[in-house]
């Protein structure tokens, strides 16, 4: 079973594969970690109940979904002893000790206090809580320090040596760290992560409107989920710019390829493409709608520095641009879509229909899995302009892979593809089902804890466990 294809072909798109499966996980569950985490810090401050119900609905969604990211994470790890395993045995020096540090300081961290912050709110107190709440959020967000590190290392290689039997030995974790694209990446990723996670939770606020407009803890998520679209996005879009500045520096083949650029612009003056359909053999955009000067202006701030071409570069260190000219375009694309709903919704607020215009809930519903589409399209553009290399311009990906027949590769790979579409379709359509309900009306008094509950009657209409009513609820 070769499908045609080669053993390195299958061994790339099994990664592909299951890589795809797995980053969409942490992408939502870095972002809801920090929600979850601002609901308890604000229901201890305000001591408004919506915020603990919202927490307590959206805790059991982020316990589902860390659950799959591991299981994946796990399994997507077996393939560099496998598929990769030259890979693994040439990088290994640098790469291993900073996954490893990823599960110590990480995965540890998260799986340590997870439980407290699921299930012991009434056993530990408030502090102690919040405290196992931020640190489970902390932990996400190194998590995705340590994995975007060696990601950037692949991408930026710097700090190393090679020695004589052609491993890569660290000479300057500093540098190895803190290679030069790294901050851009890590900044991107997290803020894509949070976007996602906004549009989520905004699509789920604008769900539970649209079928009952009286409910405020719906009003309440999709009011915090519109004001993170606002001043995120921006952020994002600036993010966006510097990082592709940051690439075309180090790796201009990668940006030729995403802006269509097949000749070179020595004097300046790039246009940038809007449209078109790449064509590698012949190295040609057709059908192309483009604007003058614009790519040259966006890519160096100036319409005269020369900008390099993909036929500038030799024919085997070319990435293709067919596949990431597109998913590029979707990418940014989908930021201005949710700018477009950010500064919908702030219009929305400022006359007072945030919780009733049901076009704008339509929209936010529409773009609820906007953000997973836009992180796919970003990890796309970003991997496949790596080629030919798994350690750009070092390593290439066919002195990468395992000696293995295609037929053991195919074979591996249409299991992944069974079984991963079982279980994590199974777990995705389970999370679904938990997002279609609407967050309950109440508290109880023993979801509080024993710091808080002393004295209190549980009754509608309490000022502190009660509802407080906004018009139509």
């Amino acid at each position: 079973m070769d499908f045609g294809q080669t053993a390195v072909d299958l061994a790339r798109f099994q990664f592909a594969f299951t890589i795809s499966a797995h980053i969409i996980f942490p992408a939502f569950s870095i972002g809801l970690a920090s929600f979850l985490a601002v609901l308890n810090a604000l229901w201890l401050w305000r001591r408004d109940p919506v915020y603990l119900r919202l927490f307590d609905y959206w805790k059991t969604i982020f316990a589902v979904v860390f659950g799959m990211g591991v299981v994946s994470g796990i399994v997507m790890s077996y393939q560099f002893g496998t598929n990769w395993s030259v890979f693994s045995d040439k990088v290994g020096p640098v790469i291993g000790p900073l996954m490893g540090y990823e599960v110590l300081s990480a995965f540890f961290l998260e799986a340590g206090f997870l439980g407290i912050m699921l299930f012991g709110r009434a056993r530990v107190g408030d502090r102690l809580h919040m405290a196992a709440t931020a640190i489970v959020a902390l932990g996400t967000l190194a998590s995705a320090f340590w994995i975007l590190s060696v990601n950037s290392w692949m991408q930026t290689p710097a700090g190393y040596s090679i020695n004589e039997v052609g491993q890569f030995v660290p000479e300057d974790w500093w540098a190895i760290v803190f290679n030069p694209s790294f901050p851009y990446r890590l900044v991107h990723m997290v803020l894509a992560a949070y976007l996602t996670t906004a549009f989520v939770v905004g699509a789920v606020g604008a769900w539970h409107l649209l079928r009952s407009p009286g409910s405020r803890g719906a009003a309440v998520m999709f009011s915090m989920a519109m004001w993170m679209a606002l001043i995120v996005t921006p952020l994002q879009i600036y993010a966006g710019d510097e990082h592709g500045i940051n690439t075309l520096e180090h790796q201009p083949a990668k940006v030729a390829a995403m802006e269509g650029h097949y000749e070179g612009h020595p004097n300046g003056g790039a246009p940038l493409i809007l449209f078109g359909l790449p064509d590698d053999e012949a190295g040609v955009v057709r059908w192309k709608v483009e604007i003058p000067y614009l790519s040259n202006l966006i890519l160096t701030h100036s319409l005269t520095k020369p900008l390099p071409g993909l036929n500038d570069f030799p024919p085997e260190d070319r990435p293709k641009a067919a596949l990431i000219f597109w998913t590029f375009r979707i990418m940014v694309a989908i930021g201005f879509a949710m700018l477009a709903v950010g500064l919908w919704a702030a219009w929305a607020r400022w006359k007072g229909r945030l919780y009733t215009d049901r076009w704008l809930h339509r929209a936010a519903l529409a773009m609820g899995p906007s953000g997973f589409l836009a992180v796919l399209c970003g990890w796309i553009t970003t991997e496949v302009g790596r080629q030919p290399f798994t350690v750009y311009g070092v390593l290439r990906t066919t002195d990468s892979v395992a000696p293995l027949a295609a037929e053991a590769v195919g074979a591996s790979l249409l299991a992944f593809i069974v079984v991963y579409f079982f279980v994590f379709g199974s777990g995705t359509f389970y999370v679904l089902r938990l997002m279609a309900k609407r967050p309950k009306d109440r508290v109880d008094v023993e979801e509080i804890g024993p710091t808080r509950s002393a004295g209190i009657t549980p009754i509608a209409g309490h000022p502190q466990l009660g509802d407080r009513i906004v018009p139509g609820e």
